[in-house]
C-alpha cells in the first residue's frame, strides 16, 4: 500500500475493535479472505487484517470486500523466519503490495516452504503413511492458485482424512511438531532480515507470538538486535501471565502493542488458533501502525 492509500484511510473516524491477525486460504486458512471480513463484519469489528503465511495473495480480496462491508482491511503478511533452531514468526502491517523485491523475496520463502514440504511427505511415506501432494492437493477441494501456500495444516488434514490420525492436533503431536519424526527444519531468513524486508515495502515489523516460543531471553535478544517496531501482547495462545510479561516488555523497549486471534477457521469441527474477533485492540492501534510504516 502506498502513502496516498494509506491516507484513504480515516483511523479517526474508526472506533471499536481490530482483530490483527488472521489466515485466509490464500495460505492455511480455511475459507478465502473476503469470508474473513464477512465475519469480521458480522461481529462488530472495526478492522481485520489479513496476515497469510509468506503471500500477500489474499489481500486484493479482503481490500474490495472491506469496501462491501464497511470494514477497515489492514493488508499485512506473516514471515517465517527461524533462529537459534526456533521457528520465529514476524508479522508486516501496511505493506505495499504491489512492491515487485518484496512480491519476489515473498516468492523465495514460497520455493524454501515447497521444498519443506517434498521433505515432510517423504518422511511420513518412511514411516510407512502413504501421503502424497496430489493427496493433499485433493484434500484442499479447489485447485491451488497463484502465489497461495500449503502448509503443515494441510498435510494434517489429510492424514486424518486417511485415517491415520484423529484429527489435527494428533497429526502434529504424533508427526508434525517441531521433535516429531514427520517435523523438518530448513533454513530460513532471520527475524532481523524479516524485519528489513517488511520496513523496504513500507510496512511495520511486529513480533508475532511472543508466548509461543518458550524463551523470553531470546524474545529480548530479538527485540534488541532486529528493533521491531512492535509486539504481539494479545494472542489466542497467550494466557494473563504472558500478557503482563510482554505489556511490560512493550513498555521498557517502547513498542506497540498489538494483537489479534490467529484464526485459521475450523478443522474437524474446532476453531484453530482461536475464534475470529476473540481477541482484539482497540482502533487506535492502526494510527499507530500507519505511523510506523510512514517512516520508509
Amino acid at each position: 500500500m502506498n502513502k496516498s492509500e494509506k491516507e484513504t484511510v480515516n483511523v479517526e473516524l474508526v472506533n471499536g475493535k481490530c482483530d490483527l491477525h488472521t489466515h485466509s486460504q490464500a495460505s492455511d486458512g480455511m475459507q478465502p479472505s473476503s469470508e474473513n471480513v464477512r465475519i469480521a463484519s458480522n461481529k462488530g469489528l472495526a478492522a481485520v487484517a489479513i496476515t497469510d503465511h509468506d503471500t500477500v495473495a489474499g489481500v486484493e480480496e479482503a481490500l474490495a470486500a472491506g469496501e462491501e462491508y464497511g470494514v477497515v482491511v489492514v493488508p499485512g503478511v506473516e514471515i517465517s523466519t527461524r533462529l537459534e533452531r526456533k521457528e520465529i514468526h514476524v508479522l508486516g502491517y501496511y505493506v505495499d503490495i504491489k512492491d515487485a523485491e518484496f512480491l519476489s523475496r515473498l516468492e523465495t520463502l514460497r520455493r524454501t516452504r515447497e521444498e519443506r514440504n517434498i521433505l515432510i511427505l517423504e518422511k511420513l511415506n518412511e514411516l510407512g503413511l502413504d501421503i502424497s501432494m496430489e493427496d493433499v492437493i485433493r484434500e484442499m477441494g479447489r485447485p491451488l492458485e497463484k502465489d497461495e501456500t500449503v502448509g503443515r495444516p494441510h498435510i494434517a488434514d489429510t492424514l486424518v482424512a486417511k485415517g491415520y490420525v484423529s484429527d489435527m492436533r494428533e497429526a502434529f503431536d504424533l508427526y508434525l511438531a517441531e521433535g516429531k519424526p514427520g517435523f523438518v527444519s530448513v533454513p530460513r531468513v532471520t527475524p532481523e532480515d524479516a524485519f528489513a524486508w517488511i520496513r523496504a515495502a513500507g510496512g511495520t515489523p511486529v513480533l508475532a507470538h511472543p508466548g509461543l516460543y518458550g524463551d523470553d531471553e531470546l524474545v529480548r535478544k530479538i527485540i534488541e538486535h532486529g528493533h521491531p517496531a512492535g509486539i504481539e501482547v494479545y494472542h489466542s495462545d497467550h494466557g494473563p501471565e504472558e500478557e503482563k510479561r510482554y505489556l511490560a516488555m512493550a513498555d521498557q523497549y517502547g513498542l506497540i502493542v498489538t494483537g489479534g486471534s490467529d484464526f485459521h477457521g475450523s478443522r474437524q469441527g474446532v476453531v484453530f488458533h482461536g475464534d475470529l474477533g476473540s481477541v482484539t485492540v482497540g482502533a487506535s492501534v492502526l494510527s499507530q501502525l500507519q505511523e510506523q510504516s510512514s517512516k520508509k
